[in-house]
């Protein structure tokens, strides 16, 4: 299902996958990108390899990561939304940036049982399957690191507001639950919700 030239989408010009740690964002980001013939854009990756090599931080160390570098970072990102075709931009923050933003279709990937409620074991189980990470070291991916990203969020872009969260429903327009579908079939969600036309 991979194109060589970009498919042009009516409306769209990029895609934004969000989701919290290992639920499930940077496969469908993947799946999207190669599907459509898009540019996938992984922007976790791209601003963590700027702060290793100019801070020396590991990923959890976000009270210690200067609040400009988050600052620059989101403004660069939302340059990349507005001008951008052809783009699947996967960032945890990428759905939040993109408000206000025409052509930016968004999606949300969250990891919940029936009751709504985050399946946080499962998301650590697939960081110690899909990195091979210890248990420890996943533990601490997913609830240290996100616990630290979410209070310097919320100071930065909510005033401090402790009901905020990026994976809001709000702010999206399209959720993928992966508690209950395997990529394959979030993959087919997210084409058809776009208005692509499965072969």
């Amino acid at each position: 299902m991979s194109n060589n030239k970009p498919l042009d989408l009516p409306s769209i010009r990029a895609i934004t996958v969000s989701g919290r740690i290992a639920a499930g964002s940077t496969s469908l980001a993947r799946h999207l990108a190669r599907t459509l013939g898009w540019r996938h854009v992984e922007g976790g990756e791209i601003f963590w390899e700027t702060v290793r090599k100019k801070l020396d931080l590991e990923a959890k160390d976000t009270k210690l990561r200067p609040d400009e570098e988050d600052e620059a970072f989101d403004e660069s990102l939302k340059r990349i939304l507005k001008e951008g075709k052809h783009i699947v931009l996967e960032t945890k923050l990428a759905g939040f940036n993109a408000q206000g933003i025409d052509g930016i279709f968004k999606i949300l990937i969250i990891c919940e049982n029936e009751k709504g409620e985050d399946q946080t074991q499962i998301r650590i189980d697939r960081l110690v399957n899909r990195e091979e990470q210890s248990i420890e070291k996943a533990k601490e991916e997913v609830l240290v690191r996100e616990k630290n990203d979410l209070e310097k969020w919320r100071r930065l872009y909510a005033g401090g507001d402790e009901s905020w969260y990026y994976w809001d429903r709000k702010y999206y327009d399209l959720v993928v639950n992966t508690y209950f579908l395997d990529q394959e079939k979030s993959l087919k969600i997210a084409l058809e919700a776009i208005g692509y036309k499965l072969p």
